[in-house]
């Protein structure tokens, strides 16, 4: 029989041993119990759309996978008009034009999914073309609340707050100033979209890089260091408003913005969210298309090379394309898969406070079986998680089994023991044990369970 090399394809190689798994695990019920919290509620569509739907707006085909098979038929639907998702915003959009006479509104909604996107794979720096997204956006009929784009900073400060991995900062912008702006400079609105996209390389890319693709998209050169100036200059949010005041481009677009942009930073703050979580910063742009006024990213203070840990913003006209009814939202991403692996990487995981890997039931003696799953039953019946190993072997390899698994506690007992009504408990983590009478396994199983080992 011919082998096949065991491989993964390029950019969909993110897999993991069962432990990084349960703490990937660990961190989406994390952000879906935050997201809940909020009064979100959860939502799922289709892995696959029509290719026009994904298309419609701000939709980059050449990162676009097509649904094909290896022998379809010509009337294969799905091959001639399907490809996967490449974010969960369109997909929204789609979902509420069609179903809006069956949903409350202001509608708020999470979505936890993978997306596929045929980007560079870049895995140290955690990019992939198959991925998770967390998503939460509201959207209402004709008119959107800016209070509602000022909760979405609080819902985030809370989801990484109790991530714990670090002080953490949630720039925000607002797309009319940015706009704005380049009225100022003579950019047409025609011509603002390679000038966004090349300003929001900043962070990315040298100076000379930047300044080179302005001056390539009709920007002059002493116009193109400016602007460059003006963006790229960190600042605290006041002095980053006063600066805006002090600007005081002479054009309706500009002033808006400045004016969303106060309301916003004032709400924030109104909402409970710290000073030093938050701040105003001209450099966020965020490439696509749709967003039309606040827009955020979030970066940790601590690892800046790491990059925007999520993302989102305001949206005007978004579904346009699928119904005449105006539905302006706002939503924000958190890419897990991306966060997950930079973590991992940086070692600022937090160690899991329960796995399903809890306390392993040894066995010695097939006779004694139903003893085995008697104690393993009256575990679980007090949401102890607990396995019975059922292979015959020595009990030198059935512990060598529980460390590599991780579990905390194992439970022995032979027909001696069994014949004095006791058990031997040990602590895998200290190797400590202990004779039990079998009315205390499971308050002594509890008592090591709650112990933190440091």
């Amino acid at each position: 029989m011919r082998k096949v090399r065991p491989a993964l394809l390029k950019g969909f190689d993110q897999e993991f041993l069962p432990q990084e798994q349960l703490q990937f695990n660990a961190l989406l019920e994390l952000i879906r119990r935050n997201f809940e919290r909020f009064g979100f509620l959860p939502l799922e569509t289709p892995s696959a759309e029509r290719i026009e739907v994904l298309t419609s707006k701000g939709g980059a085909e050449k990162e676009i996978y097509a649904l094909s098979r290896l022998a379809a038929d010509e009337d294969d639907e799905a091959a001639a008009k399907g490809a996967l998702r490449f974010d969960l915003t369109v997909p929204l959009a789609r979902y509420v034009a069609m179903r809006e006479r069956e949903l409350a509104f202001p509608f708020r909604r999470y979505q936890i999914q993978r997306v596929w996107r045929g980007e560079n794979p870049q895995v140290k720096r955690g990019r992939f073309r198959e991925f998770y997204q967390c998503d939460i956006d509201v959207i209402n009929r004709e008119t959107l609340s800016y209070l509602a784009e000022a909760e979405i900073p609080s819902v985030i400060y809370s989801v990484f707050r109790e991530m714990a991995i670090g002080d953490f900062v949630i720039r925000i912008n607002n797309r009319k100033v940015l706009k704005g702006i380049l009225q100022h400079f003579n950019i047409a609105d025609g011509s603002a979209t390679p000038i966004l996209r090349a300003l929001d390389k900043i962070e990315k890319e040298e100076k000379a890089a930047v300044l080179a693709e302005l001056e390539r998209n009709g920007v002059a050169a002493k116009s193109a260091t400016e602007l460059y100036q003006i963006i790229s200059t960190r600042r605290q949010t006041n002095e980053a408003l006063a600066l805006l005041t002090d600007l005081a481009y002479a054009n309706e677009t500009f002033v808006q913005g400045v004016a969303e942009l106060g309301k916003i930073v004032e709400a924030i703050r109104q909402f409970g969210v710290p000073e030093g979580a938050f701040a105003i910063d001209l450099g966020v742009v965020r490439g696509l298309d749709y967003y039309t006024g606040t827009i955020y990213e979030t970066t940790l203070v601590a690892h800046p090379d790491i990059g925007s840990i999520c993302s989102g913003g305001r949206y005007d006209d978004l579904a346009s394309y699928f119904t005449s009814t105006r539905l302006p939202g706002v939503g924000i991403s958190i890419g897990l898969s991306r966060l997950f692996a930079r973590l991992k990487e940086a070692h600022l995981l937090q160690p899991l406070v329960r796995t399903p890997a809890e306390v392993l039931v040894t066995t010695l003696a097939p006779e004694s079986l139903e003893h085995y799953l008697r104690i393993a039953a009256r575990l679980r019946a007090e949401d102890v998680n607990t396995e019975v190993y059922l292979e015959r072997a020595k009990i030198g390899k059935q512990f060598e089994y529980a460390n590599k698994k991780g579990f905390r506690v194992a439970i022995t007992a032979g027909p001696d023991e069994f014949a004095r009504g006791t058990v031997k408990i040990k602590n895998l983590a200290t190797q400590a044990e202990s004779d039990v009478a079998a009315g205390e396994i499971i308050p002594t199983v509890k008592s090591m369970l709650n112990t933190k080992v440091h």
